[in-house]
């Protein structure tokens, strides 16, 4: 009954703008066959990356076939999308909808061009976390299409079981490095998000809360002592020669993949490589900082379709995104298109390959990547802070602080 019920909503709401349509025809022809035929109604929806092309555009000739109104889509790099929805968004060069990661919401929010979406019961069929990634404010403001996190790749021919906790990941890394077989514990990929989990572990967070449980930009949390302690960890590694001074993602994945280091923390994107490297990989959650304690939880990342609010056609948009393509059916068509873990609950809870299963289960817990526009401060005084720890020009509780005190200025 609820599917009916959209189906009709999504009806009604073409059935209306063909009638528009077809009074101005009426209008603009004065009653002969000499006026001007109005073009088609069309949307157009951007999408960053290559692997759901297809299986959107087979999606958008079915919505064509049941609803009269053609879909057209196309690849944009993602920071066009962003610029042409902040700068164009009521012109015609600009899409009616778009894909992108939730963390790009924010500053999009707060100049309104994307539109609130209303999900009504559909809500339950999501995974929490995956709207928890478009929400800003307490309101819902895209339609989650897939997650993704990093997981704790392990070498199983080097050990056999993943570590528990970070000192018996040390340990048994020291007992291989002294015997010839690894140089390192691991490659640092970055210090930031791809080892988030530790920060996590060891009680870190980037940003308080509100009392309504959502992200307080103007509380910047880096220099608290959990998170200085994620970045202390790390700094005696480097020290201690168990993990390399330079950060370096490739040079992260090629250790790994040569059986040089035996973990590696990386995400679904690098699985072919390490496929095609042979070694024998498993994926595990991210250890504790101690026995008895927490897994770390990684970053977790949303996909999701936004409206354009100021498009001509945004109640028809919505209705392509939070009706057509929030159903089981179109899910599941994008997840055998491109196996990224699905938002939608039952496809997700009944994945069946091995790697989306691990993912899963490192993902569990998983934390959204703030969306919040004071983030974008975040990055380059993480990435600096981190620099400086491991050169050792500064301790992590002063180049976290002074990292605090760079996005306390730049935000406010």
């Amino acid at each position: 009954m609820k599917k009916i019920t959209g189906l009709i909503c999504v009806c009604l709401l073409i059935a209306g703008i063909v009638l528009t349509v077809s009074c101005q025809k009426q209008e603009s022809g004065s009653g002969t066959q000499t006026g001007r035929t109005a073009a088609p109604e069309k949307l157009i929806l951007w999408v960053y990356d290559s692997g759901r092309i297809e299986v959107l555009t087979q999606l958008g000739r079915q919505f064509e076939a049941e609803f009269g109104v053609a879909v057209e889509v196309s690849m944009v790099d993602l920071s066009q999308i962003r610029t042409q929805f902040l700068l164009a968004a009521g012109g015609a060069d600009c899409a009616d909808l778009a894909i992108i990661p939730h963390d790009n919401i924010g500053p999009l929010v707060e100049n309104g061009v994307i539109m609130e979406i209303n999900l009504g019961n559909k809500r339950s069929s999501y995974l929490q976390p995956a709207l928890d990634g478009f929400n800003y404010n307490g309101r819902l403001f895209g339609v989650p299409l897939a997650v993704e996190n990093v997981g704790f790749f392990y070498n199983k021919d080097l050990v056999p079981t993943p570590p528990a906790t970070w000192d018996e990941a040390v340990a048994v890394t020291e007992r291989l490095k002294s015997a010839g077989r690894v140089d390192y514990m691991m490659g640092l990929p970055d210090a930031t998000y791809n080892v988030y989990a530790i920060y996590d572990a060891f009680g870190g967070a980037i940003f308080g809360k509100n009392a309504d449980g959502s992200l307080n930009g103007k509380n910047v949390l880096l220099a608290e002592s959990g998170f200085v302690a994620g970045l202390q960890f790390l700094t005696n590694m480097v020290n201690r020669g168990l993990i390399p001074q330079t950060i370096d993602w490739d040079g992260a994945h090629v250790l790994f993949e040569s059986g040089r280091a035996p973990f590696c923390p990386t995400g679904p994107w690098a699985v072919n490589r390490i496929v095609e490297s042979g070694v024998n990989y498993g994926i595990a959650s991210f250890p504790a900082a101690r026995a008895g304690g927490p897994a770390g939880n990684p970053f977790l990342g949303v996909q999701g379709i936004i409206v354009n609010n100021n498009s001509p056609r945004r109640l028809l948009a919505q209705s392509f995104a939070a009706d057509f393509i929030a159903r089981e059916e179109s899910m599941m068509a994008i997840f055998r298109a491109e196996q990224r873990p699905s938002a939608w609950r039952s496809i997700f809870e009944t994945a069946g390959d091995a790697n989306t299963l691990a993912f899963n289960a490192a993902g569990v817990n998983a934390i959204p990547m703030p969306s919040i526009p004071e983030m974008g401060y975040v990055w380059d005084a993480w990435v600096a802070a981190a620099d400086l720890a491991f050169a050792g020009e500064r301790s992590p509780q002063d180049a976290l602080r002074n990292a605090r005190l760079q996005i306390e200025a730049l935000s406010n």
